[in-house]
């Protein structure tokens, strides 16, 4: 979804950070590149970022950085997916999902106990949307077979899942860094979600 711009002279005086501070943070990746927005103005190229999007991370640095070194921080906001394997078990400790929710994902996904990231990631969309009262069951199926279908792409792309519903039929897409998606009338949108921002509550969740 497109997102309200605010410019680095805006986001300094709001967020209370300096310029040194900002570009070191983009250094050590914990900004990405492409939210750095250049745009021409009358007084010639500024930079901006999206809004809500920067000043989220900001907030989430600032909160984090007095126990995390920035590397551990670059680790966490990184979309690439970790080795780390953990048991069903460890993951309802740490509420990444509830137990009746796990019951559920292993009832559709009989692999085994152990969990990849990818599959924390599948259990953990699934526990979101499920206790939100978002989507029904079958819809809950549906979007574990299309995060489990495409997981070497998402971790790779920033990606946003989408759930429609038109005529009582419901579609699950995943778009790949998106912008801006439209749909023809009639179709709802039931739940639009970062799967990025996804991994940085798991991964917040574990350390």
């Amino acid at each position: 979804m497109s997102d309200e711009l605010i410019s680095k002279k805006e986001l300094l005086d709001l967020a209370g950070i300096s310029y040194g501070q900002l570009y070191r943070w983009k250094r050590k990746d914990l900004i990405p590149e492409d939210w750095f927005i250049r745009k021409s103005t009358f007084t010639g190229q500024e930079t901006f970022f999206p809004k809500e999007k920067i000043l989220e991370r900001i907030h989430k640095i600032q909160m984090m950085k007095e126990n995390l070194s920035l590397d551990e921080l670059a680790d966490m906001f990184s979309p690439n997916i970790s080795d780390l394997k953990l048991e069903k078990d460890e993951l309802i400790k740490r509420n990444i999902v509830s137990d009746s929710v796990m019951k559920i994902y292993m009832e559709i996904d009989k692999d085994s106990n152990e969990f990849t990231f990818s599959r924390m990631l599948e259990v953990y969309v699934l526990e979101k949307l499920l206790h939100s009262g978002e989507i029904n069951l079958d819809e809950g199926k549906m979007l574990l077979q299309v995060l489990h279908d495409h997981a070497q792409l998402i971790k790779q792309n920033k990606c946003e899942l989408v759930i429609t519903r038109k005529l009582g039929v419901s579609s699950c897409l995943l778009l790949m860094n998106p912008e801006t998606f439209h749909f023809d009338k009639g179709t709802k949108v039931v739940t639009d979600l970062s799967l990025l921002a996804c991994m940085e509550e798991i991964k917040a969740k574990l350390l």
